[in-house]
């Protein structure tokens, strides 16, 4: 697993917490316009970045120290506990029967895999691509060693109440039924495969 620090210094708060959960979560943009949109929202001063983004190819980027936080979700008692790893993904996509194309909220033309199942009041869901959930579970595994966090995968995106209080590894969409993020069309079953075998090593 490659990853690499961002070049330009994006807000945390430089305090060191435990850690004991990790949230995945996707950008719903590419990835070159959501890193704009992280580095220059709100004059340069937005708070809701993510510990790590991952993009297509499983390349993996580091925004700030894993032991500090930022606003990422809202609430100062889940962002001290958590590291986010956001996943490059466009979410849920919309039909255009005049030119056949699929597109994002804002517009974006999707040329990938469309996977379809009726969730959330969407219906059409853009594709993670398997070297993108590999690179996640390498860097989960390395996460939980690393910041003694529990293996433990959640492994659905429904969501659960009190899924704050669980120590190990969620999604963003598991904490309302608003967000839509990790979508139907993530393959928990194969996140969890690839985090047996970098168990294994």
């Amino acid at each position: 697993m490659t990853t690499h620090k961002n070049k330009r210094e994006l807000f945390s708060y430089k305090e060191t917490h435990l850690k004991d959960q990790i949230i995945l979560c996707h950008t719903s943009r590419p990835l070159h316009y959501y890193k704009n949109s992280l580095s220059y929202r709100m004059g340069g001063e937005f708070k809701k970045i993510p510990t790590y983004l991952i993009d297509l190819t499983g390349e993996t980027l580091q925004n700030f120290n894993e032991k500090y936080y930022s606003e990422f979700i809202g609430v100062d008692s889940i962002d001290k506990r958590v590291v986010v790893i956001c996943l490059e993904n466009l979410g849920w996509l919309k039909y255009n029967q005049l030119n056949d194309k699929y597109v994002n909220w804002i517009g974006d033309i999707y040329k990938g895999e469309v996977y379809q199942k009726r969730w959330r009041d969407r219906t059409y869901w853009s594709h993670y691509p398997d070297k993108q959930i590999e690179a996640c579970a390498k860097l989960v595994v390395t996460l939980c060693e690393t910041l003694d966090i529990p293996l433990n995968l959640l492994g659905h995106n429904v969501h659960l109440e009190g899924v704050e209080n669980f120590r190990g590894i969620v999604t963003r969409s598991n904490y309302n039924e608003l967000w839509t993020d990790l979508s139907p069309s993530f393959n928990f079953e194969k996140l969890k495969k690839y985090i047996d075998y970098e168990k294994s090593l």
